[in-house]
């Protein structure tokens, strides 16, 4: 079952990992940057990861990599992170179902799940110290999503001497100009923050974590300048470090409620978060902006546009699990017979199920949220490897 990825255009050349990029043109996005298409590796992925079936992965970066480690039994790591400023949403989301995933496919999978607390600052100037208040909420909601405690190594970028000292290593492999090219004309600090995201990609491949052995990044589509950055800098520090060129999975960016090109922590009012109430969750998806037509008389005569409706993009990548279900969806809206008030209301029973099983499983795992926030938050200063 196959889904449209939409249509789009990359503004200037350069993707803002740290911004509302334009809507971008995921086909464009494959041919001008190197990205594979999903395809290449799709049979080897099967049908088992709804991500993947429905076309939220759309491209990749070595994944045949990593999914020959799992076959064989190979050690591999999945590496990703939160930046600790706000609640869960769709798009976090989406990236943890991905480590969880990898992580369920194969016993020698290890995640490393970054508290990005440096970026935090550079990019919101949010304090360490306030950074720790979210980061137990992010925690215990990637642990909801299935992320295996026992199996994952959380830690804060700060407080992680290697990643701070293998960025300081790699800004001898970098030029001013090399990081405007990837980047765009940015505040230094970002520049600098990129460094250490690079220091967090490569991270689980030194010795310490079982290195050197191939790394997947699930990003979505605006953090691929992350990813050619540290594949460039793996490239250059081959011969220290043995470093495998990370591997990455990208998915598509989740639009916002009101339909803009993407879900952004910055509003609130456009960003479905896993802190909302019920009462947050039914007003926000009733205002979302459907394909809907003018009129009941023109929907029914000449059906909705379900590739343009955000209700219909959250059914299809995010809360309905039945693919035999959201062929009805789709097939009942492009022939006038689903209206968008009925199919917003559907949609809201399936958030709230959700939220509310969410909820639940993330109480349940506070405690050991708090535990691994707490254990993340002493410096480790064992860096002999890297000097």
């Amino acid at each position: 079952m196959m889904f449209r990825l939409g249509d789009a255009v990359i503004s200037d050349g350069t993707i803002d990992p740290w911004g509302s990029n334009d809507a971008i043109d995921y086909a464009k996005l494959l041919a001008d940057f190197g990205i594979e298409p999903l395809s290449t590796v799709r049979a080897s992925l099967g049908g088992s990861s709804r991500l993947a079936r429905r076309g939220v992965w759309f491209g990749h970066r070595d994944l045949g990599l990593i999914l020959n480690a799992a076959k064989n039994g190979q050690d591999f790591a999945v590496m990703s992170g939160i930046k600790p400023s706000s609640p869960f949403h769709l798009g976090t989301k989406t990236t943890t179902e991905a480590m969880s995933y990898f992580q369920s496919i194969s016993k020698k999978c290890r995640v490393h799940y970054c508290i990005a607390d440096i970026e935090a600052y550079c990019d919101n100037g949010l304090k360490f110290s306030q950074s720790g208040v979210y980061a137990v909420d992010n925690v215990a909601d990637a642990l909801a999503l299935g992320l295996e405690p026992d199996r994952t190594y959380v830690y804060r970028q700060s407080q992680e001497i290697r990643v701070a000292n293998l960025s300081a290593i790699f800004s001898r492999g970098v030029t001013a100009s090399m990081m405007r090219a990837i980047y765009g004309e940015r505040q230094f600090g970002l520049y600098m923050s990129a460094l250490v995201q690079a220091g967090d990609i490569l991270l689980p491949e030194l010795r310490k974590f079982g290195g050197p052995k191939p790394v997947l990044v699930p990003v979505g589509a605006d953090q691929d300048p992350h990813i050619r950055l540290a594949r460039d800098l793996a490239f250059k520090f081959r011969e220290q470090f043995g470093f495998v060129p990370p591997s990455a999975v990208f998915h598509k960016i989740v639009r916002g409620l009101d339909g803009s090109p993407k879900m952004s922590k910055r509003s609130s009012a456009t960003t479905l978060t896993f802190s909302d109430d019920d009462g947050q969750i039914r007003t926000k998806l009733m205002s979302a902006v459907t394909g809907g037509r003018a009129t009941t008389d023109e929907q029914r005569k000449m059906g909705g546009e379900p590739d343009k409706c955000v209700i219909y993009e959250y059914y299809r990548d995010h809360f309905l699990e039945s693919d035999t279900h959201l062929r009805e969806v789709r097939e009942e809206c492009l022939t006038g017979k689903r209206l968008c008030g009925e199919c917003k209301l559907e949609l809201v029973n399936l958030v709230l199920d959700y939220a509310r099983e969410h909820r639940r499983k993330k109480a349940a795992n506070w405690d050991k949220a708090t535990q691994l926030v707490e254990a993340a938050s002493k410096p480790d200063h064992d860096s002999s490897e890297i000097f």
